[in-house]
């Protein structure tokens, strides 16, 4: 077994990945800007890292073979990476497997555009690398529902869909492939399902209990015609076998697999 380090291990996919290498044996340590205080874990080392800065980064790499690069922030991903990529460098990481999305090369989002940045700095850094894009998460998709909801009207994108995946799988896939040979680019990874944005949030208020008046808007701009088009769905890759209305179940939603809709 190897050491590996988890960026943004107390996030919601390093979260998963953490546990997915801990049940198998691995030596972990999970970096994050606030790491979680509470009773050691055997195998399990917290590191206060900053990657926009890079402080206390080099400690925390020493003796590290294997990175999976699960941070992410709104701004300032692709100076964090670079820091990153730099200290895996020069302390000898053989491995650095990065989370991406699927269409950051053709969603025109900020944020899609410096996950594409990394992957290219990731690509340069001659490090071996492997990089996986999936879909949205479950979480994110409850997250950005329960956000709307606390409006009396509920706006929805019309013509939108979605193909949200679950975070266990996610995380054990980008575990198979960190524990691997460098891939490089591998086959993006999607959910079982592509439901309209209406779909889900009717179906997420539904399971919750909860009533809306949904308002359908058709957005204009290139994002949005690029989500109409469906650049953000991988359909040659529904991997997934949890459902977005399993997870909702698994969460004590009222109306199990149903409640995602159609």
């Amino acid at each position: 077994m190897t050491t590996i380090l988890v960026t943004g291990g107390t996030g919601t996919l390093g979260r998963a990945v953490v546990e997915r290498l801990l049940a198998d044996g691995h030596d972990v340590r999970s970096l994050s800007r606030r790491p979680r205080t509470g009773a050691e874990r055997p195998r399990l080392s917290s590191y206060a890292v900053d990657l926009r800065d890079g402080s206390g980064l080099a400690p925390a790499l020493a003796g590290v073979h294997t990175v999976i690069h699960c941070a992410s922030s709104p701004t300032g991903d692709t100076e964090a990476a670079g820091r990153l990529i730099e200290a895996a460098r020069a302390a000898g990481v053989r491995h650095l497997a990065y989370i991406s999305i699927v269409g950051v090369d053709r969603v025109p989002l900020g944020y899609y555009r410096a996950k594409r940045d990394v992957e290219r700095l990731i690509a340069d850094s001659g490090l071996g690398w492997t990089v996986l894009r999936t879909t949205q998460f479950h979480d994110l998709v409850l997250r950005m529902v329960k956000a709307g909801a606390r409006l009396p009207v509920v706006p929805v994108p019309a013509g939108v869909r979605l193909q949200p995946v679950d975070v266990r799988e996610v995380a054990d896939r980008l575990v198979a492939l960190a524990c691997g040979e460098p891939a490089g680019r591998v086959p993006d990874m999607g959910g079982p399902e592509v439901r309209s944005a209406h779909a889900l949030v009717r179906g997420t208020l539904r399971a919750g209990g909860r009533r809306r008046l949904l308002l359908p808007l058709w957005l204009p701009g290139r994002l949005f015609g690029a989500l109409r088009r469906g650049e953000n769905l991988a359909l040659d890759h529904a991997d997934g076998t949890v459902g977005y209305g399993d997870f909702l179940a698994e969460r004590g939603g009222k109306t199990g697999k149903a409640a995602a809709g159609r």
